[in-house]
């Protein structure tokens, strides 16, 4: 037999990084320098399989494809307007809201030498989200939900209305699987956000850009809280997530940055900085 996906959460130690109670200071930009950062330290075998989880105030992450948009400055005026932080990440993929009712979980592995099969970990992060709910007896679906902001062949839904989207993100020998949980408030309230600010964008030339950019139907996303029609927090999301991961490992330990990984992280800090410096012609400082 080979390998189940649910083996990738069985490590002899997990590392344990969680900025899911930073506060609203805490920008997104620092998210996505501090996973490529773990990325290569796990890579290199100097750090264990770490588990990140995070959470930003009031965000708007866009991938790459969408500064491509026609109207960007357009749909990012909208997006400031209603009191969001607009980032663009260093991956693929497209927008996503992140808000104080979303956790964010990154899980970071060492790269096999024959690698990691990709959908191998988008199937751990997904049996790991399982677990987290089983209490709830829920029945949590993985295929694209259409009409979702950001679809992708691993959207978690319950009942066809999409609570969880996962990413992969593969740099210097580590993979990080990345997943945004909706926990509370309302999750066709934050479709419609990204609804709107993609008609902004777009306007009528949706059928001249190279991009395909999703037909958001604010429906079909909802948050854990609407659909399991119980108040579910992100501090309960958490609570679950290191449950699961102790039963899976011999040791569990919280554990800052290292002094190495303190420098890497300054680099890919500046990196993500740059890039937004390009996308958006502001430089900012996040002292």
């Amino acid at each position: 037999m080979g390998k189940q996906p649910i083996d990738l959460l069985m490590q002899p130690s997990w590392r344990i990084i969680d900025q899911s109670s930073l506060g609203p200071y805490f920008d997104a930009k620092q998210s996505f320098a501090m996973d490529d950062t773990l990325c290569a330290s796990v890579g290199k075998g100097e750090s264990p399989a770490t588990a990140r989880s995070w959470v930003h105030h009031r965000t708007i992450v866009l991938g790459i494809q969408d500064t491509r948009l026609p109207f960007l400055e357009d749909g990012v005026k909208l997006l400031e307007d209603e009191g969001y932080r607009v980032i663009v990440r260093n991956s693929g993929g497209l927008a996503v809201v992140l808000d104080e009712g979303v956790l964010n979980i990154s899980l970071i592995f060492e790269d096999e030498k024959k690698g990691i099969d990709i959908d191998r970990g988008y199937e751990a992060m997904t049996e790991l989200v399982r677990r987290m709910l089983r209490s709830y007896n829920a029945e949590i679906e993985a295929y694209e939900i259409k009409g979702s902001y950001c679809p992708g062949s691993y959207d978690l839904s319950i009942g066809g209305r999409k609570f969880a989207g996962i990413s992969q993100r593969r740099l210097r020998g580590g993979t990080a699987v990345q997943i945004y949980l909706c926990a509370d408030k309302s999750g066709s309230e934050r479709a419609d956000l990204i609804r709107r600010f993609y008609q902004a964008a777009l306007k009528d030339k949706s059928n001249d850009t190279k991009g395909v950019y999703p037909d958001i139907r604010p429906e079909t996303m909802a948050s854990l809280s609407e659909l399991l029609q119980t108040d579910i927090t992100v501090q309960d999301l958490m609570l679950s997530l290191l449950t699961e991961l102790k039963e899976r490992s011999g040791r569990l330990y919280a554990a800052g940055l290292s002094p190495e990984e303190e420098m890497a992280f300054e680099k890919n800090l500046t990196r993500m900085l740059d890039r937004n410096e390009k996308v958006f012609g502001t430089q900012e400082s996040l002292d």
